[in-house]
């Protein structure tokens, strides 16, 4: 029988983020929730169920007053000078037990386990009125919001009861070490129709505002997104309050059209063209007789709010504003920010960003806006925000967007990482000096489109990435990756103009821990948005025209936002910095759905020169296999 011996004694440490916000816990509804650090919730932790917003089934522990914690320090040190006192007795009796207990490996509390079940089916919505093929989880659209704090660990089973492979991939969370549940179609086998799957990653060293989305083919565009919040952990402090509510407000570009027939557009060589309108969390704002959506959130007067909002569209970059209030940006992809005040905020496709509202205003219903950006058309969508008891309907003046791309590059200028903040660990985030680091390798990326075979296709340095029907990384780990891709057959250069653009599996071989810039150019005269899985990156440098060597010169090397989705300005460049500390198969990709599905991607191989554990974890047992590897034996596990 193993002993649990505590490694460390309970902090008495006492700040403000002993906050029921950030040790909120979730669970399915109809799951059993597991223990709190392996003990019943002691009597002086209360339970309350949060506003539906947050996901069904959610459990929010609010932690007791600082002065109960001071009283109770107090009295937990008496226990423990007892405890130590006995137990310096118990041995000197008993040296013979002390010497058993030596030879017995300590083992530390794990980290708490957040359970679902989900179950992915098709359903009919009508969001613009148009009755339409969706995915559901658990008979959602928007699939349910996953509530977890740093470290938490997740595991998610998964019931594919599609007519297609499916899987889910959990974009910003970084996976460390774990790229076998990335969730991507270069790292894992698809789950078949019929079948089930069980994610189970931790959301490691990582805190922030993050979604979850269907991976391949054109099942984004059906739905089946939901957003992944990870809350600090209790001892580490927030550079701001607690809110009296956390919400999460999914807004993005959507098609009437299947992603069946959206798919069929895109084999053909053709385009998806325009959305047919924006979403607020599954909604319009207004049905079709121009009446307002039931509100999506409540606001007490006095009170501050925060509103995590991500950009879970296909094609088109949003505004987001609430009328008549203004918003501090706090958090942006899992980064705490220099706390700015913006009337509206741009955000992309991919990304995710979170503010601080407060409900300071005449005591009425407002309106929150997003609308389409840097488009020859105008879309906008529309969410009710109520002040609590109030009756009175929000005005129909909207406040205005912005125009033109100068407005967000300067609002993307503004951006800057709180140096002094700690993030999912104590040390401050500016403790990383990323500018004093030597670049040890420059990717430089242009983005094109052309005909293959006469049929379109999108490009990096001339290639187009196609799937394998064997995952890249099964491939790598199994040893026959020479039989399913070739590394580096994109260059670290672009091609020339006329270049001809290849398909093949697109994979950059990285070395493992070496500090890289890579280069993002965009000669269209449309936005781009780049995503990296796997990271965070520092967003260092973005510009107009052409990227050279003297670029560097107007690099932000003292505060940039670590993030992992940048977007790329039409005719412009954005550069980005990292250190490739995460060994595994990770996924860089145009977050533009269109884009990513006819071949504008990559995968960055990153190899430890050791198969140890210290830097990659096995393959999980219950890993799916198919193509190639399907029948192989199974490589001798890490040590």
């Amino acid at each position: 029988m193993a002993i649990r011996i505590p490694t460390s004694l309970p902090s008495s440490r006492c700040c403000r983020c002993c906050s029921s916000t950030r040790q909120a816990r979730r669970t399915s509804e109809g799951e059993q929730r597991p223990p709190l650090n392996g003990r019943r919730a002691p009597d002086h932790m209360s339970r309350k169920p949060i506003n539906p917003s947050h996901g069904n089934g959610l459990l929010q522990l609010r932690r007791r007053p600082c002065d109960v914690q001071l009283r109770s320090r107090r009295m937990r040190r008496g226990r423990e000078g007892a405890q130590v006192a006995w137990a310096t007795a118990f041995f000197h009796l008993f040296p013979p037990l002390l010497l058993l207990l030596h030879r017995i490996p300590a083992v530390g509390a794990e980290d708490p386990y957040l359970y679902f079940t989900w179950n992915v089916t098709y359903g009919t919505v009508s969001p613009l009125g148009v009755p339409q093929q969706a995915i559901l989880i658990n008979g959602e659209f928007p699939g349910p919001n996953i509530n977890s704090t740093t470290n938490n660990n997740i595991v998610v089973n998964v019931f594919n009861h599609l007519d297609e492979p499916f899987l889910f991939t959990w974009n910003g969370i970084q996976q460390r070490k774990n790229s076998w549940v990335d969730g991507t179609a270069g790292t894992n086998c698809p789950i078949p129709p019929g079948q089930n799957f069980t994610y189970h990653f931790q959301v490691k060293d990582q805190i922030g505002s993050f979604v979850y989305f269907p991976a391949l083919d054109m099942h984004r565009a059906a739905g089946g997104f939901g957003g992944l919040r990870v809350n600090s952990r209790l001892l580490i402090p927030v550079p701001f309050a607690d809110p009296a509510d956390d919400y999460t407000v999914l807004v993005g570009d959507w098609y009437t059209k299947s992603h069946k027939n959206l798919a069929r557009l895109l084999d053909a060589g053709r385009t998806i063209g325009r959305p047919s309108g924006i979403l607020i969390n599954g909604r319009p704002g207004k049905d079709s007789t121009g009446k307002d959506d039931p509100p999506l959130f409540t606001m007490k007067s006095g009170k501050t709010y925060r509103y995590r909002v991500c950009n879970v569209g296909m094609k088109v970059s949003l505004n987001f504003r609430i009328q008549s209030h203004a918003m501090k940006l706090v958090e942006m992809d899992g980064s705490h920010t220099v706390q700015n005040v913006y009337d509206s905020l741009d955000v992309h496709v991919g990304q995710c960003l979170s503010v601080l509202v407060t409900a300071h205003q005449e005591h009425r219903d407002y309106y929150m806006v997003a609308s389409s950006r840097f488009t020859k058309y105008a879309l906008s969508a529309t969410g009710v925000i109520r002040y609590a008891g109030s009756n009175t309907p929000p005005s129909p003046d909207l406040p205005a967007a912005p125009s033109g791309w100068a407005w967000s590059f300067n609002q993307w200028r503004s951006f800057r990482l709180n140096l002094t903040a700690s993030a999912a660990r104590p040390n401050p985030q500016g403790s990383y000096h990323y500018g004093s680091i030597n670049i040890t390798r420059t990717i430089k990326l242009v983005n094109s489109v052309g005909l293959v075979d006469g049929k379109r296709r999108y490009a990096l340095n001339a290639v187009s990435h196609s799937d394998a029907a064997t995952p890249l990384k099964l491939a790598e780990y199994y040893g026959i990756a020479d039989k399913v891709f070739k590394y580096d057959t994109i260059a670290d250069e672009p091609a020339a103009s006329d270049a001809p653009i290849k398909i093949v599996p697109n994979v950059v071989n990285a070395t493992y821990r070496t500090f890289i810039e890579i280069v993002f150019e965009n000669p269209d005269r449309s936005m781009q948005a780049y995503h990296l899985d796997g990271y965070s990156f520092f967003a260092a440098g973005m510009g107009h025209g052409k990227w050279t060597p003297e670029s560097r010169k107007r690099y932000n090397l003292a505060d940039a936002v670590s993030r992992h989705t940048i977007q790329v300005y039409q005719r412009s460049w954005s550069a980005i910095l990292l250190t490739f500390d995460n060994a595994g198969m990770w996924n860089l990709r145009s977050e533009l759905w269109e884009r990513r599905y006819l071949g504008q991607q990559l995968y960055i191989s990153v190899v430890s020169p050791e198969r140890s554990l210290r830097d990659e974890s096995n393959m999980p047992d219950n890993a799916l296999l198919c193509g190639a590897v399907a029948k192989l034996p199974r490589p001798p596990s890490y040590i």
